[in-house]
């Protein structure tokens, strides 16, 4: 393992093929240097609740896109946001730490540079790297741009800090100059993405984080056509929905599966885009969410609270090359630090030392999840 001293100068060396072993037991590529490491697009959504997925059995979710993928992937049943908040989540992602160790405990906190990011280990692999949508971790305000020794080692870039308003939603690239989205954001910066795909198909390996701003209230601002697909009034509403919040609850959740539906239609133009640039089967594709939306449950709103409903999110890995098309549910525990560490092992890519989280890359390759040696203690 490195640390970040020796992470950052082995990227700016541009040591594409330096050999990387893995912290576990990654598979072949670990230490392959020579051999070329699967590509990874990262795709995640703000507020999107495990439940919410026709896959996951909700019956008002139009999810035809994601159904259809999870049929091919390994999903993961236990995926728990543990910190349930944009910025905490996203600052365990990127560092593979706790918020104990970043320190991010709330919105609008600007993550430190102290660990070694997903970007750095990834350069430092010798992949490109991007980032497209939603940042949330400069804490410099949320309409303010970002310099580049801020962006955690993200060379590609088209981010803003924070914004809800996803019909009229601007973003910074390179210079300090306002460039707009079209239109609904989600689906513009899920176009750019295939973009960004196509041109670094067949080329180096390349890491692409996608972070949409939906399914985030407000509710109603979804696109008319996806709107006009859920009437409040035929909404199914979960058991634990107390009676006197049922209108309310409708209300929001016919909004709220309008975004969904709408970030459906951008999943299934990602996997076209992968499959069109014959790098699907060599791609590691993950689809998740930052936390989940109470949307009435427990007669309550937002994230930030213990239920289900708020820490349980949709986590969704397909690598056809390695884990190949069959459908598979993992019941293991699943953290957001445990991601980085997952996704690198599973790459073969060297994980941070500073990293916390477990890399059950073993697992997710078919390996007994009891040979990770966790135990219950009551």
């Amino acid at each position: 393992m490195l640390d970040r001293r020796s992470f950052l100068k082995r990227a700016a060396a541009g040591a594409a093929t330096i050999a990387l072993s893995c912290r576990s037991a990654g598979g072949a590529r670990a230490g392959a240097g020579a051999a070329r490491r699967p590509n990874i697009v990262y795709v995640f959504a703000d507020q999107w609740r495990a439940q919410a997925t026709g896959y996951a059995g909700d019956p008002n979710a139009r999810t035809p896109n994601l159904d259809r993928l999870a049929a091919e992937s390994t999903g993961f049943a236990t995926a728990v946001s543990t910190c349930p908040v944009c910025s905490p989540y996203r600052a365990s992602l990127m560092t593979g730490r706790y918020p104990l160790a970043h320190g991010v405990f709330m919105n609008d906190v600007c993550l430190s540079t102290e660990a070694v990011s997903f970007a750095q280990a990834l350069n430092a692999a010798g992949y490109d790297t991007g980032y497209i949508g939603k940042w949330h971790l400069d804490g410099h305000g949320r309409s303010a741009s970002i310099p580049r020794e801020r962006r955690q080692g993200f060379g590609f870039w088209k981010a803003r800090e924070c914004t809800h308003d996803y019909n009229r939603s601007f973003y910074y690239a390179d210079t300090d100059e306002k460039l707009w989205w079209d239109g609904y954001d989600s689906i513009a910066q899920t176009r750019e993405a295939s973009r960004y795909i196509r041109e670094h198909a067949g080329g180096k390996p390349f890491a692409l984080f996608l972070s949409w701003g939906p399914p985030h209230d407000p509710y109603p601002t979804a696109p008319g056509e996806y709107r006009a697909l859920f009437d409040p009034e035929k909404i199914a509403l979960r058991a634990n929905v107390p009676a006197e919040k049922a209108k309310e609850s409708r209300a929001m959740l016919a909004g709220y599966y309008a975004h969904c539906a709408a970030l459906d239609s951008c999943a299934g133009g990602i996997v076209e885009t992968l499959r069109e640039s014959r790098i699907e089967d060599d791609t590691i594709l993950v689809f998740t969410s930052d936390h989940g939306d109470l949307l009435g449950s427990h007669g309550q709103r937002n994230k930030q609270q213990p239920w289900d409903e708020s820490i349980l999110v949709p986590f969704l890995i397909r690598y056809p090359a390695i884990l190949g098309r069959a459908a598979r549910i993992l019941e293991t525990p699943f953290a957001t630090p445990d991601i980085l560490p997952t996704v690198l092992g599973l790459a073969g890519v060297e994980i941070p030392k500073t990293a916390e989280g477990r890399d059950i890359s073993r697992i997710v390759r078919g390996a007994d999840p009891d040979s990770e040696g966790s135990a219950l203690i009551l």
